[in-house]
């Protein structure tokens, strides 16, 4: 049902024909010679919702930025839609249809929300009227309090507005880092169900989440991150009710469900 370390990459490396974006064999870090990933793959099919789980320090943040050109990749490589990114500048990945959106400060608190989903497509500035009614329909909440400073919203409001304008520029791929991180149950109810209407909306996934058992409830597959490296991947649902995955891993993150 799940695979061993070793065998990860063979798996890997057959079943990412097609993917949407993909990650081989990545090694990357903040610093020179102390690397946080250490040989992680990834891949997300079209239309896929991808978790990303694992314990403290594993490197799941690290991965999204080293996907998002954030932190410097010095070896292996990342292919969106069949063209190379690796360590390219984070506007111009926006432009080819990467969306990110961090775990904080992710919003302009001095802007409205509509202005912060302005400032999602600056570079389609002509896109905007199209691609907020798209985010409205998502987050319908949004265009009734456009004019609303986002300094005065609350957390899972802020990250609302936050996904809302990563949407902007119509991406084909999402990156959400611990989305649900220091909300309330009930917002975090809330981020996961936008989530999956965001998937259903036609665009693929990748999650890093710290309420690891909620989010292979969500996902379509999911990925164990350990020491920088994939120590298992399946379906959401295989890895859930994997014995061994929720020894070593769900027994304590379970406990943030």
């Amino acid at each position: 049902m799940t695979d061993t370390t070793s065998d990860v990459r063979d798996t890997h490396l057959a079943a990412a024909e097609g993917a949407v974006l993909r990650a081989d064999d990545l090694i990357a870090g903040y610093l020179p010679g102390v690397n946080i990933l250490n040989g992680a793959d990834l891949y997300c099919q079209p239309g896929e919702l991808v978790g990303i789980i694992g314990p403290n320090g594993a490197g799941k943040s690290t991965l999204l930025k080293a996907l998002f050109g954030l932190v410097k990749i010095h070896s292996g490589k990342v292919v969106l839609r069949g063209e190379e990114i690796t360590n390219e500048r984070a506007d111009s990945l926006v432009s080819k249809g990467l969306g990110f959106v961090p775990q904080s400060n992710n919003v302009f608190p001095s802007l409205t929300i509509g202005e912060n989903l302005q400032m999602g497509c600056y570079q389609a500035p002509k896109k905007f009227s199209e691609r907020f009614d798209f985010v409205s329909s998502v987050f319908p909440a949004l265009r009734d309090r456009r004019n609303q400073r986002a300094g005065s919203l609350s957390g899972g409001e802020r990250q609302m507005v936050a996904m809302g304008r990563a949407l902007m520029m119509d991406p084909s791929v999402l990156l959400l880092d611990e989305p649900s991180a220091g909300l309330s149950p009930a917002m975090q109810d809330e981020v996961f169900v936008q989530t999956r209407a965001i998937n259903k909306a036609g665009v693929s996934v990748i999650m890093v989440e710290q309420n690891a058992a909620r989010c292979l409830q969500i996902c379509d597959r999911g990925y164990v991150l350990d020491q920088g490296r994939n120590a298992y991947t399946a379906t959401g649902q295989e890895l859930a009710n994997d014995p061994k995955v929720i020894e070593l891993y769900l027994g304590t993150l379970a406990k943030k469900a």
